[in-house]
């Protein structure tokens, strides 16, 4: 069996709330295992919804995410937080190498066996959570790569890189079983941490618009918050499909 102690996880995602929307059961899941949990938000979010009533100024919104997104981690568990600092809504036109060796840096500090991002398409077609998906999966490779930064560390090779749905994940829940739909290779049991899921997305105050209408405002959501599902991008072949365990298969690399 794999070891849960040393299970230890990436995230890389384009804004704060990123991580509570799509991962924070799995979050939680890992570290009530023993497991670490590593994120890297890309931009502040200094264009997103101010909140209604607004929670401040246009002006403060980026510095007031960040805040949320410190106290969503909190709850969650996230032990490293890396803000990279990005303009929201621009992120595709970000310095290539600067970011890369940004990301490159975290992978080799904490040594992730699995990275969770978005799908190239950004599951929504959103800019952003596009040009992360391209960053991440540029930053993976060159991470394993000795050729690439030797100033940053050894190199690390990732066992999985898991990504978002190419489709708003509760549609496909309120569908009914997941299990025939494509690209659900994870389907995760997070029911036991659907509170602090709860807690962390409501931690996103200005973002509550936008958070109410996808969870806490349906009548189904505590099937929205219980499950959380995944694609794979590469790892070892699954053993079925779709699997309960984002550490699936991959038990030799936890070390």
């Amino acid at each position: 069996m794999s070891r849960p102690l040393n299970r230890r996880l990436l995230l890389v995602f384009a804004h704060p709330d990123d991580e509570s929307v799509f991962a924070a059961g799995v979050v939680c899941r890992t570290v009530a295992g023993g497991g670490r949990v590593a994120l890297c938000t890309a931009t502040p979010g200094e264009h997103g919804k101010l909140g209604d009533p607004p929670v401040c100024s246009r002006e403060n919104l980026g510095r007031a995410r960040q805040a949320e997104l410190m106290e969503a981690c909190r709850i969650l568990g996230i032990s490293t937080i890396r803000l990279l600092g990005y303009p929201d809504r621009a992120l595709a036109v970000a310095p290539a190498d600067t970011i890369r060796r940004q990301l490159v840096e975290v992978i080799r500090a904490v040594r992730p066996q699995v990275v969770a991002t978005f799908e190239p398409n950004g599951t929504n077609l959103h800019p952003d959570h596009v040009a992360i998906s391209r960053f991440a999966g540029d930053a993976v490779s060159a991470a394993a790569d000795a050729r690439w930064y030797p100033e940053l560390g050894k190199p690390h090779t990732i066992a999985r890189l898991a990504w978002t749905l190419p489709v708003r994940p509760w549609a496909v829940l309120r569908r009914g079983d997941p299990a025939p739909e494509p690209g659900v290779d994870f389907a995760i049991d997070v029911e036991a941490f659907a509170r602090r899921k709860a807690a962390a997305l409501r931690a996103h105050r200005s973002q509550h618009i936008t958070i109410d209408r996808i969870f806490f405002s349906k009548p189904d959501r505590g099937r929205l918050l219980s499950v959380e599902l995944f694609r794979q991008a590469f790892g070892p072949r699954l053993g079925s499909v779709p699997e309960t365990d984002l550490f699936a298969g991959i038990a030799g690399r936890l070390s």
